[in-house]
């Protein structure tokens, strides 16, 4: 995808968008064409990792043993020891109200039967059980720094029941250079998981979210 191309329409969408008082976000539509998305290998369903912030912090929490503890402490928005598990299983409200309140979930990896049995029925549905296609599974002794900064630039790419991604790609705030490498970074990445490519997108588009779509391809 041409960078000049994304520039411009970045350009047109923030000359067409009235000033609102909040700092909208700019998201980008890709409609796909010639997909079965009953048959699972061409469904869409994997993390992309953009060169740039879309601006928005991701707030992770750590399920961890004591090996982890100081090291999550440190690093993540929240840790929760093992000894801690049971008062999720027992109160689902408890475990939902967690589930919203978090972007990841990082699990160390020896108790994960513990999480998968205390968090899998609320986490499972909504998407939030630790994931290792995003390397949120992790050793006892992992430096989780790297993790935890890899996991502020990666978004979830999915199309399973419907032939449309929707994504955010960046804040207003953000300069147009950074929002269009993540735009180019996410589209490079849907491409390569589609299977024929660029055939299978219909077309993209990008807005803000009080603004009109302006069409890139």
């Amino acid at each position: 995808m041409d960078k000049k191309t994304v520039l411009e329409a970045l350009r047109k969408v923030r000359e067409e968008s009235k000033k609102r008082n909040f700092a909208q976000t700019v998201d980008l539509i890709v409609n796909l064409k010639d997909i079965d998305l009953k048959k699972t290998e061409e469904q869409v369903d994997f993390f992309a990792v953009t060169h740039h912030s879309t601006g928005k912090k991701k707030k992770i929490c750590a399920l961890i043993g004591p090996e982890l503890l100081d090291e999550a402490k440190r690093v993540c928005d929240r840790a929760i020891m093992a000894e801690e598990f049971e008062a999720f299983a027992r109160d689902k409200k408890l475990a939902k109200k967690l589930a919203s309140e978090y972007d990841f979930f990082i699990a160390q990896a020896n108790i994960m039967p513990k999480i998968a049995s205390a968090f899998g029925k609320v986490f499972g549905p909504k998407g939030k059980m630790p994931n290792p296609k995003a390397g949120c599974i992790i050793p006892p002794k992992a430096a989780l720094k790297p993790l935890y900064d890899k996991l502020q630039n990666t978004l979830k790419i999915s199309a399973k029941t419907a032939p449309m991604i929707q994504c955010l790609v960046g804040k207003e705030s953000l300069r147009d250079e950074e929002i269009a490498d993540n735009i180019i970074d996410i589209y490079n990445q849907i491409e390569s998981k589609l299977p024929k490519g660029k055939n299978n997108i219909k077309n993209m588009l990008i807005k803000l979210t009080m603004g009109k779509p302006v069409r890139l391809v």
